[in-house]
Order: C-alpha cells, then structure tokens, then sequence
C-alpha cells in the first residue's frame, strides 16, 4: 500500500510539471494583477492601487481619509494576498494620513518614500492640517509615524521590479511606477482624469514645463493601462488620460496669459472643460496662478 501511495505521489508530481510546463512555466510566474480604489469627490477621487502577485502584494496609495483607508484595508484583507510594501508616492495629505490604518492591519509591511517625497510631507504635515482643517488635523494626530527612505529607484513583488520614476528630476517629489511585466503606469498626481487638474502646486511656468516633460516620458513608455492619480468613476485607463492631462496644462497655459482674473480663468476652463469634477481644484488653482493667493 505504501508503495501505491508512493507511486500515486510520483505520478501526480509529474503530471503537475506538465501542467507548469504547457502553461508556459512555475505559478511563481503568473503575471502580476491590479485592483484600484477610486474614492468620492470628498476624498478629491483619489485612487490607490494594489499590485497582486501570486501571493504578496504591493500598495501604491493610502486614501484622504481614514475611512478611505479602511475601505482599502478591506480591498487589501479580500485579495488574501500578503501585503508586503506600502509605497507613498506623493506629499499630499491624501497619501499618508491613513497609514496609521494600513500599518494596524498589517504591521509587517514596510511603508517606503523616496527623500525628495519625505522632505515635502515633513514640511507640509503642519500646512496640510491648518488647510483642510480640524477634522483633517484630527485625523493627522493618529499617523503612526512616516514612511522610511527607499533605497535606490524600484521596488520589488516576486522577482517582479516595479521601477519608481521621475526621482531625478526637478518633480522628483511627484514620482510614479511603472510595472514593466504588465506594462501598467501607476501614474499619481501627474496625471489626471476627468477632473480638473491640481495646479496649485505648479504655479509658475517652469512648473508646468516639468510637468509636461514628465507626461512626455511617460508616453514615451507606450503603457497599455495607465491609472491616474485622481479619476472620475470609469474613468478610462490607458494614454488618452495622459494626453488629456497635457492638453488641459496647455489650455490652462493660454487662459493664463489672457485672464484678467481668477474669476474669468475659471469661466474659460469651465466652458472648456465642462463636465470635468473636482472643481475645487481648478477654483484654488486658478487663485493660486493668477497671484491672488498663495500656496
């Protein structure tokens, strides 16, 4: 009897092998997946991505608020994938004030940031709390400390690298990843969809120009998915939001040249981008751009 189990054992082995072989390879191997949370408009539509190998995972965004966080702590608990890297991106408040939730659910996952992204969320935990006021300030008194320094300019998942861009540049501090196994772009707060785009932040001209060389490289790497950093609900995911994101930077460099005012370059936008959400971004850009307020 023991020699049959044996002999069944021997047989099932080899029979799996020619399972992996006609597949084309180890299960190790199957390509990597993708989960995206979009959040509400109170959350600015703020996306956060889950990278799924076959079974760690890698997290690309953490939510405006706390109960974004949590939403995608439960996205994370359903892939049943082990959460091993939480990446922060970008100093926006939408990109660490959750990490407190994440690290309670998973504590062993590593949350990273490269230093241009460390400096600017230092600078601005105090500044984003006065700016979105006291609920947000409440909220920033549960982070469980900020990310730690990525070493060098990739991230790995499985033998999979997930290559962290644009960190030698002058928007070093608004980096995004590029996965070239699945040739997806998590592009971050560089490119937009279906909203109007955050620019107070990039004020000047020099700014925008950095931004636009930054979209360039992005098309140059010919992506077939491309998930922005803020999207409208079924927004679509490939380069049209890249060319979308340009040709708004180029209107709105136009409408700057010709407004008189903050109030007159939102009626041009608007008029020109008329079912484009997040308005509040384009009513603060616009202040911020024609040197009626600062940021």
């Amino acid at each position: 009897m023991d020699r049959l189990k044996s002999l069944a054992n021997v047989m099932q082995s080899q029979a799996t092998e020619r399972e992996r072989e006609r597949i084309g390879g180890d299960a190790l191997h199957a390509p990597l997946s993708i989960q995206v949370y979009n959040a509400d408009a109170a959350s600015f539509h703020g996306n956060a991505v889950l990278v799924c190998g076959e079974t760690d995972a890698v997290l690309l965004g953490i939510g405006l608020s706390r109960a974004d966080a949590l939403r995608i702590t439960a996205m994370v608990l359903d892939s049943k994938k082990v959460l091993k890297t939480i990446y922060v991106g970008w100093p926006d408040p939408d990109c660490h004030i959750g990490l407190d939730v994440i690290k309670q659910h998973f504590p062993h996952a590593v949350a990273l940031a490269t230093a241009p992204t460390l400096q600017k969320i230092e600078a601005a935990l105090i500044t984003n709390r006065q700016m979105f006021g006291r609920s947000a300030a409440a909220q920033a008194r549960h982070v469980a400390g900020l990310p730690t320094l990525l070493q060098g300019d990739r991230l790995v998942l499985e033998n999979e690298v997930l290559e962290v861009r644009s960190i030698d540049d002058s928007q070093q501090h608004r980096s995004y990843v590029w996965i070239p196994a699945i040739k997806t772009l998590v592009a971050g707060l560089n490119v937009y969809g279906a909203v109007h785009l955050w620019t107070a932040c990039t004020s000047d001209d020099q700014a925008r120009a950095d931004w636009r060389r930054t979209l360039d490289g992005m098309l140059a790497l010919q992506p077939e998915r491309v998930i922005p950093g803020c999207s409208l609900p079924d927004s679509a995911q490939d380069v049209s939001q890249i060319r979308w994101t340009r040709d708004y930077l180029d209107r709105l460099e136009a409408e700057l040249a010709m407004a008189p005012g903050s109030n007159a370059l939102i009626r041009a936008m608007e008029r020109a981008y008329p079912e484009a959400g997040l308005p509040v971004a384009l009513h603060i850009g616009a202040r911020v751009g024609m040197g009626e307020m600062k940021w």
